[in-house]
């Protein structure tokens, strides 16, 4: 075969002018200058951390609005709202995170065991507070529905945007 048909074997200077790829400057940082590139976990860690800058940012909105419109009955509706979707999704991604290094079997059984007991957990306060005047339902419904959303899409966003190091078995 000659050299101009397979043409792999031509070296050509790259576009920093080294002649040989061992010499040549990559345009990416190494990989050892990120200890964390190959943590499995991160993407779930950044999730966490959006995902309670958007319950804040939905707790604060919630309060100001509950408390101009509904006074102090709007504002304990809104806390509750807060606490129960918040800490739905954050518990998800907790006790994923604990479980992050054991094998998908415990992980799914953790968290639907996990899901059990924050379903039957909803259930309890929704009865003990069903008959209660104190808090206002409306705020209630409408910051659980509002705080859901945004932490959902503030962790979607940060797992799809997080880059992982993948190194395929051979």
């Amino acid at each position: 075969m000659s050299e101009d048909f397979a043409g792999h074997n031509d070296r050509q200077p790259d576009q920093t002018g080294a002649s040989d790829p061992q010499d040549a400057q990559s345009p990416l940082p190494p990989v050892e200058d990120d200890p964390d590139v190959g943590d499995s976990r991160r993407p779930l860690i950044r999730a966490a951390r959006g995902g309670l800058i958007a319950l804040a940012a939905v707790t604060v909105f919630s309060l100001a609005l509950w408390g101009a419109t509904r006074d102090l009955p709007g504002i304990y509706g809104a806390l509750i709202g807060a606490a129960i979707g918040g800490g739905f999704l954050l518990m998800t991604i907790g006790v994923v995170l604990v479980t992050a290094n054991s094998s998908p079997q415990v992980t799914l059984g953790a968290v639907l065991g996990s899901w059990l007991l924050k379903a039957a957990l909803l259930l309890v306060v929704l009865i003990v507070i069903k008959d209660k005047t104190f808090y206002d339902n409306t705020a209630l419904g409408v910051t659980i529905i509002l705080v859901l959303v945004a932490m959902l899409g503030s962790e979607i966003m940060a797992i799809t945007r997080t880059k992982l190091m993948y190194i395929p078995e051979k």
